[in-house]
């Protein structure tokens, strides 16, 4: 596919990563039905003059352990879009949809989003306070995406409060923005009033010594 750039090593990613401001990259494999069948929509993305400002990547992640770590890229396909080299939406799976919908969104070919002119740390405040409990995981409470989010969800569902979740796979600003904004790395995160309460190891402690329900219920 000659307008996607095939990238097998660090130097040629650090390269092309650092040249220009807009990229689509996917963190892909050669074996995987569904990288090709990405890399097929982002090659007839790429040749349309609405997205001349993106540059589109294909990453053999498997050959890059850095590059997957830091990009906590955990299985193939994964397309991160990036605008100033800084990370503003993330596919994990296949989703054709949204990726031409993100694509149409960094090249400026879409209205604004609804958190365009706020900042992140208003958007993570209003996203923290639209319940009174709110989690913050890897999928959502009907399809959890990691154990860890599966297994909070199963507490969360045996207490019976009602709450709220946010898909983090689903917005990267959100997924890396919250990390420093609630100086806690993991996922998944738990809010009760605005306030965090912890990730799954702090709620299952709460559970084991009696003050989940309490807290929760304050």
């Amino acid at each position: 596919m000659p307008n996607i750039t095939l990238i097998e090593n660090a130097d040629s990613y650090k390269t092309q990563f650092n040249s220009g401001n807009q990229h689509v990259i996917l963190y892909g494999a050669e074996w995987a039905e569904q990288c090709q069948q990405i890399l097929t929509v982002m090659e007839q993305l790429s040749k349309q003059d609405a997205y001349k400002s993106i540059k589109f990547l294909n990453v053999a992640i498997e050959e890059l352990p850095e590059i997957a770590k830091q990009h906590e890229i955990e299985a193939v396909p994964t397309v991160i879009c990036f605008q100033n080299q800084k990370a503003v939406h993330r596919i994990d799976g296949i989703d054709i949809a949204d990726l031409t919908n993100a694509c149409k969104t960094l090249a400026g070919a879409t209205e604004a989003t609804e958190s365009k002119g706020n900042s992140l740390e208003d958007r993570l405040k209003a996203l923290i306070n639209k319940s009174k409990i709110m989690v913050f995981m890897k999928g959502n409470r009907e399809a959890p995406k990691c154990g860890f989010s599966r297994t909070l969800i199963q507490i969360m569902n045996e207490t019976g409060v009602q709450y709220e979740t946010f898909d983090i796979l689903q917005d990267e600003e959100v997924r890396q923005g919250l990390k420093t904004y609630s100086d806690w790395p993991t996922y998944p995160q738990v809010y009760v009033k605005g306030e965090l309460q912890g990730g799954l190891d702090i709620i299952k402690e709460m559970k084991e010594n009696g003050e989940l329900m309490g807290v929760l219920n304050g």
